[in-house]
């Protein structure tokens, strides 16, 4: 885990607070390099998960406003006062961009708190620094990636090159609001895109206060617009729209399909979608040491809530070891409390919105009516506080074809499955119509091998969990979607291949 926290950082809950109730909030839109308040003037309220607090009257754009910022973005792009610029110095704009981030992570991360639930330290050492870090990778690679010389005959010079393709609409998840949207806007603006940013309407001040730092950094004008809004208004209108070119996503896999049906209603758009998971966490009995992959499962159901598309929601353990696995999971989770967000610290926070909690809460009431065994947590507590808060919730003995197995869920919801071989396991983790992510747990370098490479899944980490950097890509398989976030293949989604030929005299 990067930290990197500042020496004036706020240390207690109360310091935190006192920030908290003096923080000034944005809530329009940033539209063609200023702010405004949605052309219908449409708002909704930001209501904070952890009490119930209104934090901020937030514009609710709408096709108006989409068209307005595609108009923009379409404008700047092509006078090319971005598009055109050399690459290193859209690297120097977007290093000043992460450079403000960083500068500003006290605010950010408290942004990202009230507004989505998540524990103001994991905020400020995870997000903020992944946010920062995403953008200078990103920046740093585009002057070192370079076109190609096709074979040719003697007398002619066949050139292929990457071209920005015009208008970017990124549409953002709400878990992980600005480490999406740096995920998504860095590759775009370094390979000299326009773009446009819709955050989630659950959580979207962070994306809006981002929008005011890239100005500052030297972003200009038209080139990064941020609408907050609704999926069904604003989010459709930009799929739809007939002048952007490029349309990224992170989110549901019902809400990815129906992307796909809007770009094909409207100009084949380039579509890149990252979706859903059901990711499996396979321990075998020779695993090189219990108490740690125990560890790492509770975190990798428990960390942001377990709201994460790479949540270890399945956890498939050798029978010969499970009674004894199942035990080190519940003690493993005793360090995962739900607590006040603001607390430093806290390790699990609220639930986004009352619609997530009530989500969860029926979840964990289907796996008792299937059958399986509630042995950890399954509560809502804290309500006396106003906040959303629920427990992190094991269920044993359960099956593939049950419901909390199959269905991602988007909570600390856990289910263990038992499995006799490495084909048996093999088998089970494939069995599902998502392939995101997945672990290994082994000491035998054969069955880590042999079962990672059989794994239907994009990325797999071998005796830990949740691993890698900006250097490897990010996506997966089958319906967890086509999108490849990080690493030098994310330039691949924001360009086109041009070849140009040169025929000597």
């Amino acid at each position: 885990m990067n930290q990197s926290v500042s020496s004036s950082t706020p240390t207690s809950q109360a310091e935190w607070q006192a920030l908290a109730d003096n923080l000034t909030i944005e809530g329009r839109a940033y539209l063609n390099g200023a702010y405004q308040w949605a052309v219908a003037g449409g708002t909704f309220a930001s209501i904070s998960p952890i009490d119930g607090r209104e934090l901020a009257v937030v514009a609710s754009c709408d096709q108006s406003d989409a068209d307005q910022a595609v108009v923009a973005a379409r404008n700047a792009f092509e006078t090319g006062i971005w598009s055109q610029l050399a690459p290193t110095k859209r690297k120097a704009v977007l290093l000043r961009f992460a450079d403000l981030i960083e500068a500003h992570g006290d605010e950010l991360a408290l942004l990202e708190t009230l507004d989505m639930g998540k524990p103001i330290s994991h905020a400020r050492t995870v997000d903020v620094s992944a946010t920062a870090r995403a953008i200078r990778w990103t920046a740093e690679a585009i002057d070192k990636v370079y076109g190609e010389l096709a074979p040719t005959p003697h007398n002619q010079i066949g050139m292929v090159s990457r071209e920005p393709m015009g208008v970017v609409a990124a549409i953002v998840p709400w878990n992980f609001p600005m480490i999406m949207a740096a995920w998504k806007i860095a590759p775009a603006l370094a390979t000299g895109n326009s773009v446009i940013l819709k955050p989630s309407e659950k959580s979207p001040l962070s994306a809006i206060r981002l929008a005011a730092l890239a100005e500052e950094a030297g972003v200009p004008a038209g080139v990064f617009n941020v609408l907050p809004g609704y999926g069904h208004t604003v989010g459709k209108a930009l799929a739809l729209h007939m002048d952007v070119d490029c349309l990224v996503f992170t989110g549901s896999t019902n809400v990815a399909k129906q992307l796909m049906v809007y770009a094909g209603q409207s100009n084949m758009k380039r579509v890149w979608l990252e979706a859903g998971g059901k990711s499996p966490n396979i321990v075998f009995a020779d695993a090189p040491d219990l108490k740690k992959a125990a560890a790492e499962a509770a975190s990798a159901i428990a960390f942001n809530q377990g709201e994460v598309c790479t949540a270890g929601s399945r956890l498939l353990v050798e029978n010969s070891i499970r009674g004894e696995f199942v035990g080190l999971i519940r003690d493993a989770l005793k360090t995962w409390r739900p607590g006040h967000p603001l607390d430093p610290a806290t390790t699990c926070g609220a639930i986004v919105d009352q619609g997530q909690l009530d989500r969860i809460i029926d979840y964990i009431g289907i796996g008792q009516s299937e059958g399986a065994r509630l042995v950890e947590g399954g509560k809502r507590i804290m309500e006396e506080t106003g906040g959303l808060f629920v427990q992190p919730t094991v269920f044993d003995g359960v099956n593939n074809q049950m419901r909390i197995a199959s269905e991602e869920i988007f909570g600390p919801v856990l289910s263990v499955i038992g499995f006799d071989t490495p084909d048996e396991a093999v088998a089970i983790a494939n069995d599902t119509i998502y392939g995101l992510a997945a672990a290994v747990w082994t000491s035998n370098i054969n069955t880590a091998h042999k079962v990672a490479k059989a794994l239907r899944a994009g990325s797999v980490w071998i005796n830990h969990y949740d691993g890698g950097d900006m250097t490897a890509p990010f996506g997966g398989f089958k319906q967890s979607g086509n999108g490849r976030d990080k690493s030098v293949h994310a330039f691949d989604k924001y360009t086109e291949l041009k070849a140009t030929w040169l025929v000597l005299e």
